[in-house]
């Protein structure tokens, strides 16, 4: 989940762990070349290893620094069929948009503070006649798609024994907000790039918002789900509405736009657990497509599987 945009206050414009394609292309035609930004980390690699899966549909590019093309993830993916080029994301729009010849789309899935970085990568797609997906809905270009996502893998708390930590803690939602029983969707992040390989390469989806997911639960759904899979008992620390609110409103109080982990995990955790916004019924009143209904051959990892299988490798 990148949490760039989310992070931006005090103008602060959140509307969910939310990823958009912006793209001002007609459609992704079949050997279409997909860029990936940020290839080697979670939901980079992720989405690189589903459209890998369908070499008939898509020529995959990956991204990266050119201090870091010998890294042994992008080896591992230049030996299966993956384009690899060398781009400084910090440099001129100019440079950026020269190695974005001949792209469809590129899909950025940039680090938590990268906020210029992809916009420099949106300025040079957009001069490049390329469709960019990213997180947030700062920029608006011609034709959307967007879809929803918040990782199992930022949901769990640790477990007393230690057999389990979340992925990236202080940027998690593992406590109980509110009373815990407002609903929101989450997803493995294993299972993104199955869902992104079928939006961008679906005429359907053009200027189209897309809500993707995995399961709807409750926050005490969850922790009730972890304690009997693990047979652990978890302590429940709880976030109030006025704990998450106050943060919010102090954040609020600067000028400019500063990078603030604390106040963009208060709003979301805000529009999770306290306003309720992140369900496929509110992303229906939006005018959102459901993921769920458009691919329902798409098979994601059930939560309780997810616990299970963690359990049985830590």
């Amino acid at each position: 989940m990148d949490l760039s945009n989310a992070l931006m206050s005090p103008n602060n414009d959140l509307s969910g762990t939310t990823w958009c394609l912006y793209n001002n292309s007609c459609r992704l035609s079949i050997g279409g070349i997909v860029a990936v930004a940020g290839a080697t980390g979670n939901t980079g690699s992720s989405i690189l290893n589903a459209l890998l899966k369908t070499p008939e549909l898509f020529q995959v590019t990956a991204l990266s620094r050119p201090t870091s093309v010998e890294k042994p993830e992008l080896i591992d993916f230049a030996k299966r069929g993956v384009t690899v080029k060398a781009v400084e994301l910090d440099g001129s729009i100019e440079a950026i948009s020269g190695v974005l010849v001949n792209v469809d789309v590129v899909i950025s899935c940039l680090t938590l503070f990268s906020f210029q970085e992809e916009m420099n990568l949106i300025e040079a797609s957009s001069k490049a006649n390329v469709g960019v997906m990213m997180l947030g809905d700062k920029v608006s270009i011609r034709q959307t798609k967007e879809f929803e996502l918040n990782w199992y893998q930022l949901t769990l708390p640790a477990l007393p024994s230690g057999r389990f930590r979340p992925m990236v803690e202080e940027y998690s939602t593992t406590h109980i907000i509110g009373d815990g029983n407002t609903p929101w969707t989450l997803t493995n992040n294993r299972d993104i790039g199955n869902f992104v390989s079928r939006i961008i390469a679906d005429q359907k989806t053009l200027n189209k918002m897309v809500f993707a997911y995995g399961e709807v639960m409750t926050k005490n759904e969850a922790f009730d789900i972890l304690e009997k899979v693990s047979g652990e008992t978890v302590t429940r620390e709880v976030i109030t509405k006025e704990e998450v609110q106050g943060v919010i409103s102090q954040g609020h109080t600067g000028k400019g736009r500063t990078v603030n982990p604390k106040v963009g995990m208060a709003e979301c955790r805000n529009l999770l657990g306290i306003r309720g916004e992140n369900t496929p019924e509110y992303a229906h009143y939006l005018g959102y497509l459901d993921a769920r209904e458009l691919y329902p051959d798409v098979k994601f990892t059930s939560f309780e599987k997810y616990i299970g299988v963690i359990m049985q490798t830590e």
